[in-house]
């Protein structure tokens, strides 16, 4: 084999076709890193929008349960994580690293199950944007504090009969800190755990917080085998997939770059909404997810 993992020039002839991992390998490298990271961007939309479909059968809570369940299976056996040699330290990181976690996609569902897609999305992006504010740090970055605030105002339901509730930007607004609190994390578990256990682990701590709640309001709907399947893809489409296209987008593109098209996900959670969901945005909705987008493309170019 080859350094790249390819077959050398005589093994074709040896051992036929090159194996899957190889022919993946070989269509992600086809794959421009900008196109990796919105294929990223369409999965985790696709995922929010089957999951928030499963909301007639199930309460968010069970099917946050069943997301974060699948997810720690399929990253427990690929990534499984070991506590030998790691400091108390390291243990509690990759702890709060979890339950930031499990309270970051419950509370997002929440607001997903009051609020349009794309709606809930550009609420939940303050907290990315305000850590790339915070890192920047320039006089600029004020004047993108004041469009992503602005757009918050036009979501809100001073009117009448509005597609957004106080409630649903409640939970989405909790949604935000905690993904703040998940970047911020990151970091540190990143530098504790090695390669991908650090996640893995994260899951898994996840999973043992949100079970109580998502068992006790889903009950025995839980097991049934159309449910299972539907949460076995949300799952795959919201965590493992985007996160492992995610990682191969990096190692080919600037970080900068990469947040930059980041960016671009509340308007692609809010297409997404409307071909999968049907949820049509008015002019005035639109114009504050706009906000938002430009305000993170702002501050992502000015962050250091």
């Amino acid at each position: 084999m080859t350094a790249e993992g390819l077959p050398g020039p005589a093994e074709p002839y040896r051992r036929g076709l090159p194996g899957p991992g190889a022919l993946l390998r070989t269509a992600a490298d086809a794959v421009p890193p900008s196109g990796l990271v919105l294929l990223a961007i369409l999965s985790v939309q696709l995922g929010a929008g089957f999951a928030k479909d499963l909301f007639a059968q199930l309460p968010p809570s069970a099917v946050v349960f069943l997301r974060i369940a699948m997810s720690a299976l399929v990253l427990g056996l690929v990534a499984r994580p070991r506590l030998r040699g790691l400091t108390r330290a390291d243990v509690a990181a990759g702890v709060a690293f979890g339950v930031i976690l499990g309270v970051m996609n419950l509370s997002f569902y929440e607001a997903l199950a009051r609020l349009p897609m794309g709606i809930a999305v550009a609420i939940e992006f303050l907290g990315p944007l305000g850590v790339a504010v915070a890192a920047s740090r320039r006089r600029l970055d004020l004047l993108w504090v004041l469009l992503a605030g602005s757009g918050i105002v036009l979501l809100a339901p001073w009117g009448a009969a509005t597609g957004t509730s106080w409630a649903g930007i409640a939970f989405a607004l909790v949604a935000a800190l905690c993904w703040a609190g998940y970047i911020v994390l990151s970091a540190a578990v990143g530098r504790r755990f090695p390669g991908t256990t650090g996640l893995s682990f994260a899951m898994i701590v996840a999973f043992v917080v949100i079970a109580p709640l998502g068992i006790g309001t889903g009950g025995a709907d839980l097991l049934r085998p159309e449910v299972l399947l539907i949460g076995l893809g949300v799952g795959l489409l919201s965590s493992v997939i985007p996160y492992s296209i995610e990682l191969e987008a990096l190692r080919r593109m600037p970080k900068q770059v990469f947040g930059i098209l980041m960016s671009l996900e509340p308007a692609a959670a809010a297409l997404i909404g409307l071909v999968v969901l049907g949820e049509v945005l008015d002019a005035r909705e639109w114009a504050a997810i706009a906000c938002v987008v430009v305000a993170s493309v702002g501050a992502t170019r000015s962050a250091r």
